[in-house]
């Protein structure tokens, strides 16, 4: 009863009507798909996203977006005082058995922006890395949209290979659209060691861990190109002749050339990351007196093979 008069308006304007709430049953439920059967209402009702204060946030984000109300008791808004001024608008809504989807909301740019710097706000405070990953979410959706990626594959191993390499590509471009990407192949962390050359030295001590940096800082490039069967000095001495900063070795076609046209880059934070992570480590490991480790265990002989083809061949195993 309560929802009947919002009803009538819906009918009145011809407009398709979307009931976004926590749960919908009973009377309202029976309402609708009386509606709907009737032909007099095209009237669509979903679950709201998220659970307890988040989905309070998100049902806030999509009132915002759409240029609606959101109706609560918390907020003192009843629903027989809804009018259809109070609704939310869009120029399309598309909607499936798992997903909602809204396009072209009629919320005003002002609002929506200073909702976005709200969340980004937030994010920022939050010490939380699910509570950071979920404000990110929200973010997407509100300042441009979130794209879903389903992945198939003819085994379970194969479909488990191709998520692993999508997510390591989803995280690899997250990381470049924060802080950019540099050329792949290691050859940044080798124009780095220009960089070291130029540092000026004070004793021996500085001039050998400077060696030490460098030497460490080539080995990527040079890793890669031994696993590609070639030979890794020669590589990183021609790498290194040239000036030009992307000039790099494309270790799948042999070849040399720029490698940012190429398509080969790292994010500059994963390269940034991975050498501080290691110089700290490094550092720990040179004021560390003594280390813990566990003792390799000795793997036994061989077990002879017995008669009539017993348990032969399975040395080293403990019954």
């Amino acid at each position: 009863q309560e929802l009947l008069p919002l009803l009538e308006a819906v009918v009145q304007a011809s407009k398709p009507l979307l009931v976004i709430a926590e749960d919908i049953e009973g009377e309202a439920l029976a309402t609708l798909v009386v509606n709907k059967l009737r032909g007099g209402l095209k009237v669509a009702a979903v679950k709201a996203p998220g659970f307890g204060d988040r989905r309070k946030a998100m049902l806030e984000d999509i009132a915002i977006l759409t240029g609606g109300t959101m109706v609560s008791a918390d907020l003192g808004i009843k629903l027989e005082n809804v009018t259809i001024n109070m609704l939310g608008r869009a120029k399309k809504v598309m909607i499936d058995k798992e997903n909602t989807t809204i396009v072209g909301g009629a919320g005003k740019k002002a609002d929506i922006q200073a909702r976005i710097t709200q969340i980004k706000a937030q994010i920022e405070e939050t010490t939380s890395d699910y509570d950071r990953e979920k404000l990110q979410e929200r973010l997407a959706k509100l300042a441009g949209g979130v794209a879903v990626i389903r992945v198939g594959g003819a085994t379970e191993i194969e479909v488990k290979e191709r998520k692993d390499r999508v997510d390591d590509a989803m995280h690899a471009t997250r990381a470049a659209v924060e802080e950019g990407v540099l050329p792949g192949g290691g050859v940044a962390l080798l124009r780095a060691i220009k960089a070291l050359e130029k540092l000026k030295v004070h004793n021996d001590d500085q001039r050998t861990g400077i060696e030490i940096v460098k030497k460490a800082i080539s080995w990527p490039a040079r890793q890669i190109v031994i696993n590609a069967g070639e030979d890794g000095s020669i590589v990183v001495g021609k790498i290194l002749e040239k000036d030009t900063y992307a000039f790099g070795y494309d270790a799948q076609t042999g070849e040399y050339g720029n490698l940012v046209s190429k398509g080969i880059i790292d994010p500059t934070k994963v390269v940034r990351t991975a050498l501080q992570d290691a110089a700290s480590i490094a550092g720990l490991l040179i004021t560390t007196e003594a280390m813990v480790a566990e003792m390799p265990k000795k793997q036994g002989p061989a077990m002879p093979g017995g008669p009539g083809g017993g348990m032969g061949g399975m040395g080293g195993m403990d019954f």
